[in-house]
């Protein structure tokens, strides 16, 4: 039941009429796609007024579209008219869904909630995380109106009391409820907006969020000074959540043994947060990871085996045959098991988009139609494009259209449609996946900045093995539960020869992330090789691929340096890069066991960027610096590490580092940068690590950067008394502490940035990296006084995004939530 093999082309005599019926389609098609992106652009949302316009404007167009007689003037008619509806009702639609936000005055507040479990919970090393579906809600007995659907945690252990200035002390918290889906519960919670860091190229979590239908985001209040959550009643609102919950709880206690519990989860139930992190990412090394997860590939099978054996029991009975066609009972049968199979699968994004592509594809098949496969291609991306417009924006949507286009346009296994034999359809399956690869690497490197050079090879032996072996023992193991044993035993074979080819030297490659242009011109070169063309022609998609593969991105000026502070939440990360030379200053927080900055944000930035570290400065051992510093190592192999860790600190091991000390120089291209704090007395001496922060000034011959950790008001002290010694003379190891930039000490702690020390280093800028509505209160309002009364610039994080300075452009700051905004992003009060 390939798509590919019912529309491989029209029978000639059939062709005139079909192209009639469908020479109105394409304009509407690409008008669906074209509104919806147009719209997908905006920064701030229309007024809902406009949006009626555009959609009456629309009819009007669409009107006389079908009136007019000459074919050009229809063709750009019909194409605007639905350009206009597309763009006025995808707005109407945001409009809507954005009028259910959460009140800013309601974060940080505790809130009673009652409301039904939405989803299977996921379950981590703290807690566990659930989608809550709201019934009621109160604040101080009076109720209150608050988003539809919560995304909450239930933390276990010690947590902090609150997320507002003086709350950061932790308590003991009560241990997590057996969640399930379809339970109704009434508790205490804590909710904000979501925020997500925004940083260039970077992961956007508010439009994750958007999609997914959440509008707050929280915590579950279980101190023990706070009323216990409440079990009220099961549900039967969510049967197969619930079922998929059970199932999921079966297999981790069936295989709580075997390394491939979580794999197996996955693709049963959808459980993607089930798998490792160091799965993922042999999985995106080898270009495997679109079959680690319920996609598309898996739907697309279980539907066609499930109509390949409907279809054969259907031609049993002749009384069935008569009353229906088996080929029709097939594919009315293989769409509902794989709409089944999708929906147990927790009926993700590209679950919903494989469904509606296949339902688009078998209504067509089922009325009798056949288009050219432009059309079926275009009209299956608009009807996903019309329900959901934000997939536009999410990668999968475009690897898994373009794999389907390249399959229809190089008319893919119809060549060899009259042999049947093993060896032939080895060779059509090689060469399917071959043009495929073609096709998407220029893709995969536009989107991720990376592409598998295994991927050929991984992909030839997982695709079979996972989707004709270990899928199909997992999903029959919910029948029979040793069969998990087998898909597990299975899986971890698959694994280990993963983790083989993932170890190769050049297994994956990374390039600098280009313009949208540089990669639509290297996916058409791709598809240029790809295409059944003569060679010449072929040959000509070559010079397309070489502004993606050449791409470098813009060159430091010699003698300058520029200061990118990341949006990495509560903690310290600065790239500072010069003509040729790069460092990194902290590598972020530690978000979770399976979480940090440096896999989340820094190795995707430094990869995008095209950025090779020479140095990685770890001001001190505290998580908020150094929690991402393992996988920013991994990435960077040739980087020297510079901190004040203690010798038996874990992160040694994997590299060892040289103790920075006030005095240490050096220059990069003209650019000059000197350790300030601490002096080599302090080892050992000073207990405190907020103490030993690594103070680090970069200065060419007009501006400088003051890189000052979480020193506190002592350190600040010292600084400043060694600096005046040394202007006096004396041979103390500490230069100039005056600095244009100065990233703000522990955060805008309320015991740092003394008004001496600020006095001394004059900045017309200070960054702050905090998190958003962070439980410490950084910055302190006191701190930031201090600030406003020398009338200093303070740009933070949670307003900015990634903020980026330039000594070139010394009066300018760029933030990434402004050159990045669109409506769905959180705008901070």
């Amino acid at each position: 039941m390939r798509a590919l093999d019912i529309y491989a082309g029209p029978h000639p005599s059939t062709a005139v009429s079909r192209f009639a019926a469908t020479r109105g389609l394409t304009p509407a098609l690409l008008g669906v796609l074209l509104g919806s992106a147009l719209q997908l652009q905006q920064a701030v949302l229309m007024p809902a007024g406009d949006d009626l316009l555009g959609i009456g404007l629309g009819l009007l167009l669409l009107v006389f579209g079908l009136r007019v007689g000459w074919p050009a003037l229809r063709w750009v008619l019909l194409g605007a008219a639905f350009t206009a509806l597309a763009f006025a009702t995808t707005g109407w639609r945001a409009q809507a869904f954005g009028s259910q936000a959460l009140d800013p005055a309601l974060e940080g507040r505790d809130m009673a909630v009652t409301g039904v479990v939405a989803a299977m919970p996921q379950h981590f090393e703290g807690g566990v995380r659930f989608l809550l579906d709201l019934e009621s809600a109160s604040l101080d007995g009076q109720p209150l109106r608050l988003p539809p659907r919560l995304e909450l945690g239930w933390y276990a252990g010690v947590f902090a009391r609150g997320d507002g200035p003086g709350e950061s002390l932790g308590e003991l918290q009560r241990l997590p409820a057996p969640l399930q889906a379809g339970e109704r519960w009434q508790m205490t919670v804590r909710l904000k907006a979501p925020h997500g860091a925004i940083n260039p190229h970077g992961f956007d979590f508010e439009l994750w969020q958007w999609v997914q239908g959440v509008q707050a985001t929280g915590y579950v209040r279980a101190g023990p000074h706070d009323p216990a959550p409440r079990w009220l009643a099961f549900t039967w609102r969510h049967p197969v959540q619930w079922a998929r919950g059970q199932v999921r709880d079966q297999i981790v206690l069936r295989l709580a043994d075997s390394e491939s519990a979580g794999l197996i989860a996955a693709l049963v139930v959808g459980d993607q947060a089930a798998i490792d992190r160091a799965d993922w990412d042999v999985f995106r090394a080898t270009g495997v990871a679109h079959l680690m997860s319920i996609s598309g590939l898996h739907i697309t099978m279980f539907g066609w085996a499930a109509a390949l054996a409907l279809g054969w029991l259907w031609r049993r009975s002749a009384w069935l045959c008569l009353r229906l066609p088996a080929p029709s009972a097939a594919l009315l049968g293989g769409m509902a098991l794989a709409t089944a199979y999708a929906l147990f699968s927790g009926w993700g994004v590209p679950a919903q988009r494989t469904i509606l592509m296949l339902a688009t594809v078998g209504a067509l098949r089922l009325a009798g139609v056949r288009w050219p496969w432009p059309q079926v291609w275009l009209l299956a991306c608009a009807v996903v494009v019309a329900v959901d417009p934000w997939a536009l924006l999410q990668a999968g949507f475009w690897l898994s259209f373009v794999a389907v286009g390249v399959l229809f346009a190089t008319d893919a296994g119809v060549a060899r449609a009259g042999s049947s034999g093993v060896k032939s359809r080895f060779r059509t399956l090689m060469r399917e996946q071959w043009m495929i690869t073609l096709a998407l690497t220029p893709l995969s490197l536009l989107l991720f900045g990376q592409v598998s050079l295994v991927g050929l090879l991984a992909n030839a032996l997982a695709i079979p093995w996972v989707t004709l072996l270990v899928t199909p023992l997992a999903m029959l193991g919910v029948l029979l539960h040793p069969l998990w044993d087998m898909a597990a035993w299975a899986m971890t074979l698959l694994a280990q020869l993963l983790r083989g080819l993932a170890q190769w030297p050049w297994a994956s490659m990374s390039l600098a992330q280009a313009p949208w242009w540089a990669g639509a011109a290297g996916v058409l070169g791709g598809l240029l090789l790809a295409l059944r063309l003569p060679w010449p022609l072929r040959l000509g998609g070559v010079p397309l691929l070489l502004p993606l593969l050449l791409w470098q991105a813009a060159p430091i000026p010699a003698g300058e340096f520029e200061v990118l502070a990341a949006d990495i939440g509560q903690g310290n990360a600065v790239l500072v890069r010069t003509a040729h030379h790069a460092l990194l200053y902290d590598a972020g927080p530690q978000y979770s066991r399976e979480s940090d900055a440096g896999h989340r944000v820094l190795v995707p930035l430094l990869r995008a960027l095209g950025v090779r570290l020479d140095t990685l400065v770890l001001s001190h051992r505290d998580s908020d610096h150094t929690g991402g510093a393992i996988a920013v190592l991994k990435m960077q192999p040739q980087a020297s590490l510079l901190s004040s860790m203690e010798v038996d600190h874990a992160l040694q091991a994997l590299r060892p580092a040289t103790r920075c000390v006030a005095g240490q120089r050096w220059q990069w291209d003209g650019v000059e940068f000197e350790v300030l704090h601490p002096l080599a007395s302090d080892y050992g001496d000073v207990r405190k690590t907020n103490a030993m922060s690594c103070a680090l000034r970069i200065a060419n011959d007009r501006q400088a950067a003051l890189l000052a950790g979480d020193i506190e008001q002592a350190q600040e002290a010292q600084l400043l008394a060694r600096s005046q010694d040394r202007a006096a003379g004396s041979d103390h190891p500490a230069g100039s502490l005056q600095a244009d930039v100065l990233l703000v000490p522990h955060h805008g702690s309320k015991t740092s940035s003394s008004a001496a020390f600020l006095d001394a280093v004059q900045p017309r800028l200070a960054l702050v990296q905090a998190g958003y509505r962070n439980r410490f209160g950084h910055p302190a309002g006191p701190v930031l006084v201090r600030y406003d009364e020398r009338r200093i610039r303070v740009i933070d994080t949670p307003h900015c995004g990634a903020a980026s300075w330039q000594s070139w452009h010394p009066d300018g700051v760029q933030c990434a939530r402004e050159v990045q905004k669109r409506y769905w992003h959180h705008v901070v009060p």
